[in-house]
């Protein structure tokens, strides 16, 4: 299998390097450098906006063994930059797929790297954190990579939310047969399908709208609701969004997943710093203050909520990680207003979160 492909490189930004094949399209990249431990879900992976500018690294040593289907995309394209795994398997077997992942890859012009010592990649990631890194199946070069890299951008400090978002506002409708009451407006920082659809699934008119709305143009279509997503990149650069954020609260019931929990937590004066390394994967034990429910959970954020920022006069803190006891989750005490930092829309993973969608629903039927 290994003069199967082409050959090709990976160059860290600390100097460590790893020969590799191409099994996937032609071409150089930079982006950050990360690991996913989940053992299924590389589709939603792939197409999930939250994931723009970095370069995946699969931990899971056998990747593409199930295909590709229609079905299960989270948005219409690949965000990443790339992708690293152990072994590709071209065979799939799976009565859903429709083409292979080097197929999809390819069609999609993303770079596809495999023959990797990917325990030991992921443990340099571990052990000095997330960095950037080049791949490439055109040079190989290291001095000259290396320079190429050092004069890149880094993901901190960069709008990456501009790069996914809708630029129309648009009526979001998978299921037809669901009966529709009222509107909840989404914020579009690089949502996910699915949680389009756990929405659209508690019997609102969902609308997306641009990252960039103003408060105003978001009241005037008088929601029930606003909803907050998930998306990639440094929420700290997103000031614009931080101040309109600020203008609805306490106006309407407000619900935010990930980059959205970071944003409300940033207008409520709190502060976000970046992890090492950060989570990404499908069973990250989260335990719910309020019940003392342990739920595994669905992850994926570089960034997370500072604990001595939150005001615990305006704050509630209701959900840990029990890996490294940051925040997961924040109520509000004087408005309607609750943030997640995982993906409770389980999309892959566990469903032990999808009681949060309700608990919106609940949250706006009171206010």
């Amino acid at each position: 299998m290994i003069n199967k492909y082409k050959k090709a490189i990976i160059l860290l930004e600390n100097g460590e390097s790893f020969s590799a094949n191409s099994f996937a399209s032609d071409g150089e990249n930079v982006g950050e450098i990360v690991f996913n431990t989940g053992m299924t879900g590389y589709q939603e992976v792939l197409t999930d906006p939250s994931y723009d500018y970095q370069i995946m690294t699969f931990t899971y040593p056998m990747i593409g063994n199930y295909g590709i289907n229609s079905f299960d995309f989270e948005s219409k394209k690949i965000f990443l930059k790339g992708i690293i795994v152990k072994e590709y398997i071209d065979f799939y077997s799976n009565f859903r797929a429709e083409k292979s992942l080097k197929e999809f890859l390819i069609s999609n012009n993303v770079i596809g790297l495999c023959n990797v010592d990917t325990r030991k990649l992921t443990k340099i990631i571990r052990n000095y954190g997330a960095m950037k890194a080049i791949i490439s199946t055109l040079n190989f070069d290291k001095d000259y990579l290396l320079e190429k890299l050092k004069q890149s951008s880094s993901l901190v400090g960069q709008n990456l939310v501009k790069n996914v978002s809708t630029k129309t506002s648009y009526i979001f409708e998978n299921n037809k047969a669901i009966k529709k009451n009222g509107k909840i407006v989404v914020f579009d920082f690089g949502v996910k399908q699915n949680i389009l659809k756990k929405l659209e699934n508690l019997g609102f008119i969902i609308e997306v709208v641009p990252f960039d709305t103003k408060a105003n143009d978001i009241l005037m279509k008088n929601p029930d609701g606003i909803f907050l997503s998930n998306g990639p990149g440094d929420p700290n650069v997103l000031e614009n969004v931080i101040n309109e954020i600020k203008l609805l609260i306490g106006k309407k019931p407000v619900f935010g997943i990930c980059l959205g929990h970071q944003l409300l937590n940033l207008a409520f004066g709190g502060k976000v710093y970046k992890l090492k390394f950060g989570h990404r994967g499908l069973n990250h034990p989260v335990k719910n203050l309020l019940t003392n429910a342990i739920e595994i959970t669905s992850q994926n954020h570089g960034f997370a909520v500072d604990k001595n920022s939150i005001d615990e006069k305006e704050a509630l803190i209701t959900h840990i990680n029990l890996y490294d006891n940051t925040i997961e989750g924040i109520k509000y005490k004087n408005y309607p207003i609750f943030s997640v930092q995982y993906h409770p829309e389980s999309s892959p993973g566990p469903h032990d979160s999808d009681y949060l969608f309700n608990n919106f629903k609940e949250i706006i039927e009171n206010a």
